[in-house]
């Protein structure tokens, strides 16, 4: 095998290579996606049941403030 064959077999190892971590590389991105995806999802349905569980308290609040309102005129 002549020098030119062994830097050519080397340079189609290395494209290779190349090729494999740049499929993995997007392989891990769309996991990653996936996961942040499911992250948002969760924070999302744990700010709305936390306004849920705020929401009559919130209402009260509001009904107190009018009626001191009311008697402070």
């Amino acid at each position: 095998m002549g020098m030119k064959d062994q830097f050519q077999d080397k340079a189609e190892r290395m494209q290779e290579q190349a090729k494999q971590r740049a499929q993995q590389g997007r392989e891990q991105g769309r996991e990653h996606g996936r996961e942040q995806g499911r992250q948002d999802q969760q924070r999302g349905q744990q700010g709305r049941e936390r306004m849920r569980d705020e929401e009559p308290e919130r209402l009260e609040r509001e009904e107190r403030d009018r009626l001191d309102q009311d008697y402070d005129v």
